[in-house]
């Protein structure tokens, strides 16, 4: 299956096909992902994105939640 038509079946099993999911917010997911991963561990990569998705869900904008992630992800790798 493609990664397309997963995530449009997923959305509509979860009951939020009313959420976009555009092709800039797939890669702001994935950049946060693969910096989490690098930055922390790999098992970072899903729990951050979790998180993010909670806060997002909460009423937070994508962007501004992923940049303070990246931000705090940036300023532990300087500070370590």
């Amino acid at each position: 299956m493609e990664l397309k038509q997963w995530l449009t079946n997923l959305a509509v099993e979860l009951d939020i096909s009313d959420i976009p999911l555009d092709d800039v917010a797939v890669h702001t997911l994935l950049d946060l992902a693969r910096d989490s991963a690098h930055e922390v561990e790999r098992v970072a990569a899903p729990l951050t994105t979790f998180l993010v998705g909670i806060a997002v869900g909460r009423g937070a904008t994508l962007g501004h939640t992923a940049a303070t992630a990246t931000a705090l992800l940036l300023n532990t790798d300087a500070s370590g």
